[in-house]
């Protein structure tokens, strides 16, 4: 690895420290388990954060990347590209840790070109005879590459240590703890310039485009911001960017949700409301119970707490008041994936542990208003720290 080629190209690359920590944590399962590779593949760097925790290079726009972790050696990675062996990618300068890079033009669009990336990892798995594999999250691979290990590594015993490593990749170390909480100032940052381009006359995607500039600006490689926006004494969600051409009027209601990585591959989120000229009464009204209700269930994030627990009592909270309850993931935690465990669901075994990045983001859906409010903490030894956004949870007032 030429570190300083690493140091001129990426704005924030993770410690080799930080690198070696993982690796450890991972080898010490795969000890335990009596594992002998574990083998993680993501194709997204919006809710595929594996290929990133383990090499610090992101897999990006469904192209799929793979890390086999072998307990004993250095990673091989197979990430898309060609399929000459002297032009793998990406570059021997943006890994560390890895002893083979391979690549190949696999294409999940390409149904005859789905299973490239498996067809290289089975070459090198397959002289370790009887070894026992880890298909880390197999539920999120591509069918083609799962289903391709099983058939051909016919001598492998598969098990699965995905629990245990979620375990580790969940809690954050002081490194990854001050990262994420950059991320968070980049999304106030962002969320000061959507606010500053709401007028009347714009549109909702324009909104968007003025939060998505700032965050390019700081470095950001994924943005998803979404507005949704209306007139007062209706329900106004946000929009996904296919359903965000609204103009924007007076007297409107204007929702903005933030989900953004840093430079560091980080992810936080953010949800905040703003009225053109007049904020409703309903619309203060609503607000007001969704912070109560986000409340609530920080009042409960604390070490050993089950994250159902928080989901029933924040809909028992919602039916006292005479509102839908949640049928949303409504808290999660996040990293690397804009939705990590432990999440807020029906399904989730992993209890809630100190060094956590919880963000919870309740919403209240009443006749007149909809209402949410999205921050993001850190689990403490005793509940969890001081918010790490500093935007202020109100509904903001914008008179043009």
């Amino acid at each position: 690895m030429d570190e300083e080629l690493l140091k001129q190209k990426v704005i924030r690359p993770v410690s080799d420290r930080e690198l070696e920590r993982r690796w450890r944590a991972v080898r010490k399962v795969m000890e335990e388990k009596k594992v002998d590779f574990v083998v993680a593949q993501s194709t997204n760097d919006y809710l595929g954060g594996y290929v990133k925790w383990f090499t610090d290079e992101p897999a990006m726009h469904h192209y799929p990347a793979t890390v086999i972790f072998p307990r004993a050696e250095e990673m091989t990675t197979i990430f898309h590209g060609s399929s000459d062996p002297s032009q793998a990618s990406p570059p021997a300068w943006a890994l560390r840790g890895v002893r083979k890079r391979l690549s190949a033009p696999v294409m999940p669009s390409l149904n005859y070109a789905c299973a490239l990336d498996a067809e290289k990892a089975v070459e090198e798995l397959a002289p370790s005879r009887s070894c026992r594999v880890c298909l880390l999250n197999e539920g999120g691979m591509t069918a083609g590459f799962s289903k391709y290990l099983r058939e051909h590594l016919t001598g492998a015993v598969f098990v699965d240590i995905t629990e245990e490593i979620d375990w580790v990749k969940a809690i954050k170390s002081a490194e990854e703890i001050e990262r994420i909480k950059e991320n968070a100032w980049l999304h106030d940052e962002a969320m000061k310039a959507c606010f500053e381009a709401i007028r009347p006359g714009v549109r909702d995607f324009e909104i968007a485009a003025a939060g998505r500039s700032r965050c390019l600006e700081l470095g950001s490689e994924q943005q998803i911001i979404f507005v949704g926006s209306g007139p007062a004494g209706t329900p106004v969600p946000f929009n996904l960017p296919h359903a965000m051409n609204r103009e924007i009027r007076k007297g409107d209601q204007v929702g903005i949700l933030i989900e953004v990585n840093d430079a560091s591959g980080y992810y936080t989120h953010l949800y905040r409301m703003a009225c053109v000229e007049r904020i409703p009464e309903e619309l203060e009204r609503e607000y007001e119970v969704a912070r109560e209700a986000q409340n609530l269930t920080l009042s409960m994030v604390k070490p050993g707490a089950g994250p159902l627990e928080c989901l029933r009592a924040n809909n028992e909270f919602l039916r006292s008041r005479g509102y839908p309850i949640e049928t949303r993931i409504y808290a999660h935690g996040q990293g690397y994936d804009m939705v990590e465990r432990p999440s807020f669901q029906p399904g989730e075994t992993m209890k809630i542990a100190e060094g956590m990045n919880v963000s919870v983001h309740p919403g209240v859906a009443g006749k007149k208003a909809f209402a949410m409010i999205t921050d993001n903490y850190i689990v403490t030894k005793t509940g969890v720290s001081e918010c790490i956004h500093q935007t202020p949870k109100k509904v903001f007032l914008i008179k043009p």
